[in-house]
């Protein structure tokens, strides 16, 4: 039998370049080389798309702060409208060998927000994860707030401030919306990039001012207090959820360090201890913000868990962290689902929803 031939993207040009190199390394270390052959392919910073090899694609990956892509300049191009041969040394001229599917690995803008997955839809080639609707819609937390609240769920109070705008609103006006303190949020990006917390006058200008540099809109967002929960949810049309985990962040919030560089600063309990009640109502609700952000193929569904036992939906992710210490497949393991499983019902169901977009009339007889 033919091995499946998988395009691993990973890196990319956004703030979580390392993150992603980490994942990449993390799901190298556990595909079933036995029934996948992997094609490497390495964004740099820059945006230039690396091929590499298996054994020297990543650069002192044994420190996760010092990680480093190996820059091969053996750059390629994808060809879009063809269905085969669309990927090309442009070196060499040469087609790659043909890709059966494309695992972005990739976080954050420029990867996770539908660019990348719209381009590989382009060239005719499926695609692990959600779709260019649903990356968009959940990369825009402003965006993905309002269709959420209009469904009825409940989500963080916020702001949104255009960094375009003539007149920011002051701290004093955003305090008497939020209270203090509050969070300062780039509206597009990931991995609590760009994230502060805001107490005073002082840390609400140095905190915009910062978000400001990740992105043009930011969010102002209420300081909810409750259990930092997750769930994960996997497929198609008949999503499952798993059983939900619990962040134990040992700093002031779950920051990017904590998330992907220090092991030690984050417990994660999973599954959380949680009443059979609560743990069926989250993966319910999972799978309805799931359906409702038009999602396919996996995701991360964030909440806070309120002292009063209500549910506030803090942001829905559509590429979670495949790193050692991410939560995504360590809540499908204890679900019952293995990481070398995970990666194979994933690229499963990217050649399955790849081959139903085929078969959709496109042309009027």
């Amino acid at each position: 039998m033919d091995k499946i031939k998988v395009g691993l993207l990973f890196g990319g040009k956004s703030s979580e370049h390392e993150v992603s190199l980490q994942s990449a390394k993390n799901i190298m270390e556990a595909i079933d080389h036995d029934k996948y052959d992997v094609t490497l392919v390495g964004i740099d910073k820059q945006g230039n798309w690396h091929l590499n090899n298996n054994t020297n694609y990543l650069i002192n990956d044994d420190n996760p702060k010092l990680i480093e892509l190996n820059k091969t300049n053996k750059i390629i191009a994808v060809v879009p409208g063809r269905v085969n041969n669309q990927i090309l040394n442009i070196n060499s001229s040469e087609a790659l060998e043909q890709l059966d599917v494309i695992f972005p690995i990739l976080h954050g803008p420029s990867g996770e927000d539908g660019s990348v997955q719209g381009m590989i839809r382009m060239a005719n080639i499926p695609c692990v994860g959600p779709n260019v609707l649903s990356s968009a819609i959940c990369m825009d937390k402003d965006i993905a707030k309002r269709l959420l609240q209009a469904s009825g769920y409940k989500v963080a109070d916020w702001v949104s401030v255009k960094k375009s705008a003539k007149n920011h609103p002051s701290f004093y006006e955003v305090k008497e919306k939020l209270g203090t303190p509050f969070f300062i949020k780039p509206a597009n990006q990931g991995s609590s990039v760009g994230v502060s917390k805001a107490r005073s006058e002082k840390d609400y200008i140095e905190g915009l001012k910062m978000a400001m540099l990740y992105d043009h809109k930011v969010l102002l967002e209420e300081n909810v207090i409750g259990r930092e929960i997750e769930c994960g949810v996997l497929g198609n049309e008949n999503p499952q959820a798993s059983l939900p985990g619990e962040i134990l962040p040992n700093g002031d919030f779950y920051s990017y360090e904590t998330k992907y560089i220090d092991e030690n600063g984050a417990v994660l309990k999973i599954p959380a201890d949680l009443s059979e009640e609560l743990k069926k109502k989250i993966q319910e609700q999972s799978i309805e913000a799931f359906e409702i952000l038009e999602c396919q193929g996996l995701a991360r569904v964030d909440y806070f868990l309120k002292e009063d036992g209500s549910l506030v939906i803090n942001e829905v992710n559509t590429l979670p962290g495949f790193t050692k210490i991410s939560m995504y497949p360590k809540l499908w393991e204890i679900s019952g689902i293995p990481y070398p499983v995970l990666i194979e019902k994933l690229i499963d169901l990217a050649i399955d929803r790849h081959k139903q977009n085929h078969n959709l009339k496109n042309s009027v007889d």
